[in-house]
C-alpha cells in the first residue's frame, strides 16, 4: 500500500506542477494548458500506472471504490495521497514562480459570469464539472476494463483528459480533480487569493457527483451490476 500511496503522491504532484504551471506561465491558453494535463496523464500512466493505477484523481478512486475495484481503505489512503501530492505540486510551482497567488486554482470564468451572473454561474460551473468528470470518468472505466487495451490505455485516457479541458477552460479552468483543485486553492490563502477555495465546493461535489454517476452508468452498459 506505501508504494501505491507514493506513486498517487508523485503523480499528482506533477499533474499539479505541469498542468497548472503550464496555465499560469501561458498565461491560460486553452490549447497548451489542455495538452499539458492530458500529456502529464500519458506520461505517469506509463510510468506508475502499474503500482498504483495511475488515478492521480480522486474522481477515478471514487468510481473505482464504486464498483467495487479498491476498498474503502485504500480509497482513503489514495486520496489523500494525492491532495497531498497536489499540494506538494503547488507547493513547487510557487517556488517556480515567486508567487502564491497564481497557482492555477480553479474558478467559475466570466464567460458564465455574464451569461447567468454570479449566482447562477456558481450552479453551472456545478454542472459543467459534473457532465466534464462523467465524460472523463467513463472513458477511463471503459478503456481500463479490458487488459488487451493496455498499451493505448495511458494514451487514451490522455487525450479524453485534453478533450474535457478544451471545453472547460473557459467555463470553470476544468478540475474534473478534487485534487487538483484543492491543492492549488490553499496556497493561494497564502498569497492571500481567497476566490479559489470560496468556490471549492464546485470543483470537490462536481467531480465526486460526475464519478459516481459515471461508475452507475458504466455498470449497466457493461452488465458488471447484472453478474453481481
Amino acid at each position: 500500500m506505501l508504494k501505491k500511496c507514493v506513486a498517487e503522491f508523485i503523480g499528482t504532484l506533477v499533474l499539479v506542477l505541469f498542468g497548472c504551471g503550464v496555465a499560469v506561465v501561458s498565461g491560460g491558453n486553452l490549447v497548451a494548458t489542455a495538452l499539458a494535463f492530458g500529456l502529464v496523464i500519458v506520461a505517469m500512466a506509463y510510468s506508475i500506472g502499474n503500482v498504483s493505477g495511475c488515478h492521480i484523481n480522486p474522481a477515478v478512486s471514487t468510481a473505482m471504490l464504486v464498483n467495487g475495484k479498491m476498498t474503502v481503505r485504500e480509497y482513503i489512503a489514495y486520496v489523500l495521497s494525492q491532495v497531498l501530492g497536489a499540494m506538494a505540486g503547488a507547493l513547487i510551482l510557487a517556488l517556480f514562480t515567486g508567487s502564491f497567488s497564481a497557482l492555477g486554482g480553479n474558478v467559475v470564468q466570466s464567460k458564465l459570469i455574464t451569461a447567468y451572473g454570479d449566482v447562477g454561474s456558481l450552479f453551472v460551473g456545478l454542472v459543467v464539472e459534473i457532465v466534464l468528470t462523467f465524460a472523463f470518468v467513463i472513458a477511463v472505466l471503459g478503456v481500463t476494463s479490458k487488459t488487451e487495451n493496455k498499451a493505448v490505455t495511458g494514451v487514451v485516457i490522455g487525450l479524453a483528459l485534453t478533450l474535457v479541458h478544451l471545453l472547460g477552460i473557459n467555463l470553470t479552468g476544468t478540475s474534473v480533480n478534487p485534487a487538483r483543485s484543492l491543492g492549488p486553492a490553499m496556497l493561494q490563502m497564502i498569497g492571500g487569493d481567497f476566490a479559489a477555495i470560496r468556490q471549492i465546493w464546485i470543483f470537490i461535489i462536481g467531480p465526486i457527483v460526475g464519478a459516481v454517476l459515471a461508475a452507475l452508468v458504466y455498470r449497466v452498459l457493461s452488465g458488471e451490476g447484472k453478474r453481481a
